[in-house]
């Protein structure tokens, strides 16, 4: 007989990982539409349920909440044509929050 538990906490955490998988699946898609390729800008998920802005576009990675990482790629991340051959800087990013 297979075990179940009736712990709360399990439920818990399936529905923030799908909340942090919808919202990196989101930044994902907004970032395809900027024309970025993956290698260039992506959001990966990250250790503790962060969500990780990189690529060759980026200085180095930017780590936060997914929603923050979301809100990030919807509001401050320019199209790839705008950014042109400059690079992305996390503290910069950070800084117009």
């Amino acid at each position: 007989m297979a075990q179940t538990s009736s712990s709360h906490p399990r439920r818990i955490c399936s529905a923030r990982t799908r909340i942090v998988a919808d919202a990196i699946e989101q930044a994902n898609a907004l970032l395809r539409e900027r024309g970025y390729a993956e290698r260039d800008l992506a959001v990966h998920t990250g250790p503790r349920g962060k969500a990780l802005l990189k690529g060759n576009k980026i200085l180095s990675p930017l780590s936060d909440e997914a929603e923050v990482v979301l809100r990030v790629v919807r509001d401050l991340v320019p199209t790839d044509g705008e950014l042109g051959g400059k690079t992305l800087r996390p503290a910069e990013l950070r800084a117009k929050l």
